[in-house]
This record gives C-alpha cells, sequence and structure tokens, in this order.
C-alpha cells in the first residue's frame, strides 16, 4: 500500500470534496447564460463565494478565480510590463516558487529591473538587503508566506512594515498557496495587497486558484488582466468559470473550518516525531530551515553523500511517494534553487527530501518510513562515491 507523504505538491480530495462534487454533475449550464439552467449554476457560484471568502477572512468582491496559484502570481507581476508609472522595479527573493522567479526573469528580460533577495540559512529573506532594494521606484514586492520546499514562514508583519516605511507607493504580493489550510490566516487583517491561493493544495482538485486584491475596486487600476475576454469575474478575468472546482473548493473550506486547527497540531506532532527518529537514528542529515517558523507538515532532509533523486526511487519502490523538491521542478537536472540559496553547496542540494505530512498520514506511517530510511540510506552510503572519496 502506497504512503503519500507528498502533500506540498497536491492533496488528496477530503471525503466531503468528493460528495460535493458527485452531487453537483448534473449542474451543467454556463453560468453566464440567462436561462433557468445557467442561473441555477451561477447561484452554485455565489454560494461557494460567500463560503470561500468567509474561511478565507476577505470580502467576496476582492476574490477573483483563475486556474491555479501560478496563473494568479503571473497576473500580479506581469502588470508591471503595462504599469505607466517610472516605479515599476519588482523586488523578490531567491527561494520563491518557479511561478514568481521564472516570470521575474521574464520581466527581466523585457527590461523591467528586477531584484532577487537572499536569504539566511534557514531561508528567511535578509531584511537589510530588502531595505536597501526599497525605493520610490519600486513598483511590486512579492515575497511567499511560506516556503514549498523547506517549509520556512516568513515574518510578512515586519516585511510590510519595511515596506511601508521606505517605499509605501509599492505593492505587497505574498505567494499563499503553501500556507493556506496549514496556518490561520485571515486576509483582511494580513498587511499585503494582493495574493495567489490555489485549491488543490487544499484537498480540492487542480484547476482552479484564487486571486485576492485587498479593496479590488479601488486597487485594480494597479493590475492588468492575464486573460482578456468576456466579462466573468469582475471583467478581470475572462474565461468560463471553473464551475465544479468552485464548488469542490468552498466543500473543501467548509471541512477546514471544522477541522484545520486540530488537524495543523496533529500534523505537527507526526512531522516532530519523524524528525526526532531520523535526527537519533541516522547520522549525518540536516532537516533544512529547522530553525525557522514553518508549516506543519513539512520536513525537508538533507542526507549527506546520497543522491536525492536516488532516495525519492528506493522509496517509491517500497511505496512511499516523496519529493526532492517542487513539483513544478521534477525532471530538472539542476539542484534546488531553494537549498543552492541556503548552502550555495551543490552535494547538500541535490541530497534534501521533501517530506510533507497531510490529513491522512498517521504515527505508523513514520514508523514504516524511518525503517525504510535506514535500511535504504544505509545502502545507498555504502556504495556511494561520495561517502568513500
Amino acid at each position: 500500500m502506497n504512503v503519500y507523504l507528498d502533500n506540498n505538491a497536491t492533496t488528496p480530495l477530503h471525503p466531503e470534496v468528493k460528495e460535493a462534487i458527485i452531487s453537483f454533475l448534473d449542474y451543467y449550464g454556463n453560468p453566464s447564460s440567462m436561462h433557468e439552467t445557467g442561473r441555477m449554476v451561477k447561484e452554485k457560484i455565489e454560494e461557494s463565494k460567500d463560503i470561500i471568502s468567509q474561511f478565507l477572512g476577505a470580502k467576496k468582491e476582492d476574490l477573483i478565480f483563475t486556474s491555479c496559484g501560478s496563473e494568479s502570481n503571473n497576473t500580479v507581476l506581469k502588470s508591471l510590463l503595462f504599469s505607466k508609472n517610472k516605479n515599476n522595479q519588482l523586488i523578490t527573493s531567491k527561494i520563491e516558487h518557479p511561478s514568481v522567479i521564472e516570470t521575474a526573469r521574464f520581466l527581466k528580460n523585457n527590461s523591467i529591473p528586477v531584484s532577487f533577495l537572499n536569504v539566511d540559512s534557514n531561508g528567511l529573506i535578509l531584511f537589510d538587503e530588502l531595505e536597501e532594494e526599497l525605493s520610490s521606484k519600486t513598483g511590486i514586492v512579492s515575497i511567499m508566506y511560506a516556503n514549498n520546499e523547506i517549509g520556512t514562514i516568513q515574518p510578512i508583519d515586519k516585511i510590510a512594515s519595511i515596506i511601508k516605511e521606505k517605499a509605501p507607493e509599492a505593492i505587497f504580493h505574498t505567494d499563499l498557496v503553501q500556507a493556506i489550510g496549514k496556518v490561520n490566516i485571515n486576509l483582511s487583517s494580513l498587511p499585503i495587497d494582493a495574493a495567489s491561493i490555489s485549491a488543490h493544495k487544499l484537498y480540492a482538485p487542480k484547476g482552479l486558484g484564487l486571486l485576492y486584491i485587498k479593496d479590488f475596486n479601488k486597487m485594480k487600476k494597479n493590475f492588468t488582466p492575464l486573460i482578456h475576454g468576456g466579462h466573468q469575474e469582475q471583467g478581470f478575468r475572462a474565461g468560463t468559470e471553473n464551475t465544479l472546482g468552485i464548488v469542490a473548493l468552498a466543500a473543501a473550506c467548509k471541512a477546514l473550518t471544522r477541522e484545520m486547527d486540530e488537524e495543523i497540531k496533529r500534523i505537527k506532532q507526526i512531522r516532530d516525531y519523524f524528525e526526532f527518529r531520523i535526527s537519533n537514528e541516522i547520522d549525518n542529515i540536516i532537516i533544512n530551515g529547522k530553525n525557522s517558523p514553518r508549516l506543519c507538515g513539512t520536513s525537508n532532509v538533507t542526507f549527506k553523500f546520497v543522491e536525492g533523486e536516488s532516495i525519492l526511487l528506493r522509496l517509491d519502490l517500497n511505496g512511499f511517494s516523496v519529493s526532492t523538491g517542487s513539483a513544478c521542478s521534477t525532471g530538472s537536472l539542476e539542484p534546488s534553487h531553494v537549498l543552492m540559496a541556503l548552502y550555495n553547496d551543490p552535494e547538500l542540494a541535490h541530497g534534501s527530501i521533501r517530506f510533507s505530512f497531510g490529513r491522512e498520514n498517521t504515527r505508523d506511517d513514520v514508523d514504516k518510513l524511518v525503517a525504510v530510511l535506514k535500511k535504504e540510506i544505509g545502502y545507498l552510503r555504502s556504495i556511494s562515491p561520495l561517502k568513500n572519496k
């Protein structure tokens, strides 16, 4: 039986989400249609958006449905290409999700000034660099709330305070994809201007994201739609809505409202138990980001002298699903850009494995995992040229 430990990549559907999807399958109308079949679907969308906005602590009109977190990130950042203001500098960090990193590189290649902030060995941005880079030319600062590979949580309040002091006109955007559902967040009280969210990290299906723009009607002039066309999403994101995904996300938000607080505690206990065991039973490891606040279920471990891909494959053969980093970077032979930002050491970066625990995991999973890890790490090190050089 497979033990799934890759919840930062995507989550299995919550049972209540499955039920919501099945019950909605016969609602096939286009919500833009004026007839009854379309109106029924439109009503379901509005009901769902009420539930989602309550869960997120956001005003309903400040939420824009997109296809994914990557689209939301692209929408915010690419708005700089069409900015009529001189303040079009982008400031971000070296450990952002690829959808931010690659968009930033695209903007830089199109003459937008971009600054990539360094991080310390725990993955926290360097505040002195942020202060130095901020100026009247800064248009957007995009710093993720929580890192998808190592789980580090950035001090958003402190970052917002620095931005307000040094560049009060700048827009502060945060990628919330990994944080929502794992951290108690109220968007209305978070000191940000925009945020990106993805449904499939919340035990809902893939194919739906959210773009949050605080005080949308006032702030929308600062952003440019990525997709033009119809009137959907207040005219800001064209395209027929993913009605099934929206209803499913609402069901996930309902379940999270009821379960999240206890699940955060339970998952953190499982993660801490795992780290306690491997720290005491496997030598030459590094738990990346351990000394900073982290997401409850994320444990990124470097096993020295072994390639991460080899560990992943051996674990997969034993029935464990894990990751060597961001799922969006799978297939690349390059070392993790996050781990490189922490250590600037390809050997350490290549030897990292991300274990991300979720609502379906138990301590028993950890016991089975540690037993297999001890055996497989021992074997891989016995044949490793890195260990024996």
